[in-house]
C-alpha cells in the first residue's frame, strides 16, 4: 500500500505523522516552505496536548524545555482587577511555554524516529479522487512534477489550505475588522514571569507573557501596544515584528471522500485561550486513530473522524469569538462591560471553571469514536 500524503509540516502535519507512524502506518510529510519556519505565532502548549503526546519522546523533550504558566491576570490600565488560576487543573501537566518553532523541532525529531522526514521545498499542486484513493501532483523546486497515490491524503496546510479550496469547502464565519500588532521583544518588566496578562486599555486590550528571561511576546488590538506597556517597563530590542488579524471561521466539512482537514486548514479564530496549535495537535491524534483503523479494515472511520471534529472544532472557534469579543472592547459598550463582568466571571465558580477548561484545552473529552 502507498505511504499516506500529510500536507503540510507544521505541528499539525507533523503530530499526524508521529501518531500514525507509532500507529504503524507509513506516512509521507510535504510542505512548500523550503525550510521550517524560525518564527513562532503559537508560543504555549496545553495540558490537553501534553497528555496526548506522552507516549511518544515529545512531552518529555518538550518539560525539559518549557517554563509553566499558572494563572491569567486582568488589568484595567495595568490595575489588577481579576485573575484566573488554572496551576491544577490538570493532576500531572501545566500549561507550558515553548515557542512553536521548538515544538515543531521537538516532533520532527521524534518522528525521524521512525525513518519519516518532511520533504521541504514540496508543493501540492493538484489531487483528484477515484476508485477508493487520492492521486496527488506535487511540484518540486526543481521545476519538476511527481504524480502520487495515497490511500488518504490529511490537509494540515494552514488557514489558505490548497486542500479545503480544491474541495470547494465554505470556510464560513466572521473578522475583525482591526489589525493586531505583535512583537517579540526584550524588556525589564515588573510582572509576574509565571503569569499571562492581559491589560485593558482605551480602545482595546494588551498581552504580555514571557517567553524566557528578559524576552516577552507583546500583541494587542490597539495601533502602538508598545505605548501601553505596564509603569516600570524598560524597552529593548525588537527580535520579531508583525502583525495578524483574528478571524473565527470553520470549514463546511473535516472529511470529503478519502481527503481529511486538520489543524488552521479546518478551523481558525482568535489566540484567546491559545488553542489554535494545541487544537491542531489534538485533530492530528483523532484523525491518526481514525485513519489506522480505515486502513486496517474500519468502517467508514475516516468519515467518524469528520464527524467527530466537526462538533469540536464548532464549539471550541464559538466559545473563544465570544471570550474574544469581550475582551477587545469594541464597541465602547463592550469596553464598560468587561471591565465588570470579566472579574464577576473569573469569581463565580462555574464560570471560572469553563473558563479555566477553556485555557487548559479540557473543554471537552476526546473522542475518538
Amino acid at each position: 500500500m502507498e505511504p499516506l500524503l500529510v500536507v503540510g509540516a507544521g505541528p499539525t502535519g507533523l503530530a499526524a505523522a508521529l501518531f500514525l507512524s507509532k500507529a504503524g502506518v507509513r506516512c509521507r510529510v510535504i510542505d512548500k516552505a523550503p525550510e521550517p519556519a524560525v518564527t513562532s505565532r503559537a508560543q504555549v502548549i496545553n495540558p490537553r496536548t501534553l497528555e496526548l503526546l506522552e507516549p511518544t519522546s515529545v512531552t518529555a523533550a518538550v518539560l525539559k524545555e518549557a517554563r509553566p504558566i499558572h494563572r491569567v491576570s486582568f488589568y484595567e490600565g495595568w490595575q489588577q482587577i481579576a485573575e484566573l488560576e488554572f496551576g491544577n487543573a490538570h493532576a500531572r501537566f501545566h500549561l507550558s511555554v515553548l515557542p512553536q518553532a521548538r515544538t515543531e523541532a521537538l516532533l520532527t525529531q521524534a518522528l525521524a524516529t521512525h525513518g519519516v522526514q518532511p520533504e521541504r521545498a514540496v508543493a501540492l499542486e493538484s489531487f483528484s479522487q477515484h476508485n477508493g484513493s487520492v492521486e496527488a501532483v506535487l511540484a518540486k523546486s526543481d521545476g519538476s512534477r511527481e504524480t502520487v497515490g495515497a490511500p488518504i491524503m490529511l490537509g494540515a496546510d494552514g488557514a489558505h489550505s490548497v486542500v479545503r479550496e480544491t474541495l470547494h469547502l465554505d470556510f464560513k464565519g466572521s473578522s475583525f475588522p482591526e489589525a493586531w500588532p505583535l512583537y517579540d521583544i526584550e524588556l525589564d518588566c515588573p510582572l509576574d514571569l509565571e503569569s499571562a496578562h492581559v491589560s485593558f486599555v482605551q480602545g482595546g486590550l494588551v498581552f504580555l507573557l514571557c517567553i524566557r528571561d528578559g524576552l516577552w511576546r507583546l500583541f494587542g488590538n490597539v495601533p502602538e501596544p508598545l505605548d501601553h506597556l505596564p509603569p516600570g517597563t524598560k524597552k529593548g530590542r525588537i527580535s520579531w515584528q508583525s502583525s495578524f488579524h483574528i478571524g473565527h471561521r470553520v470549514a463546511a466539512r473535516e472529511v470529503v471522500g478519502h481527503v481529511a482537514l486538520a489543524g488552521d486548514a479546518a478551523h481558525i479564530h482568535s489566540p484567546v485561550a491559545a488553542r489554535g496549535m494545541n487544537l491542531g495537535i489534538e485533530d492530528a491524534y483523532v484523525f491518526a486513530k481514525c485513519a489506522a483503523d480505515e486502513l486496517h479494515g474500519g468502517d467508514r472511520r475516516l468519515a467518524d473522524y469528520g464527524r467527530i471534529r466537526h462538533a469540536v472544532h464548532a464549539g471550541v472557534v464559538e466559545r473563544i469569538k465570544k471570550l474574544t469579543q469581550l475582551a477587545r472592547g469594541r464597541p465602547e459598550l463592550v469596553a464598560l462591560l468587561r471591565r465588570y463582568l470579566i472579574p464577576g466571571l473569573t469569581k463565580f465558580p462555574p464560570t471560572a471553571h469553563q473558563m479555566m477548561k477553556l485555557v487548559t484545552g479540557l473543554d471537552h473529552a476526546v473522542e475518538v469514536k
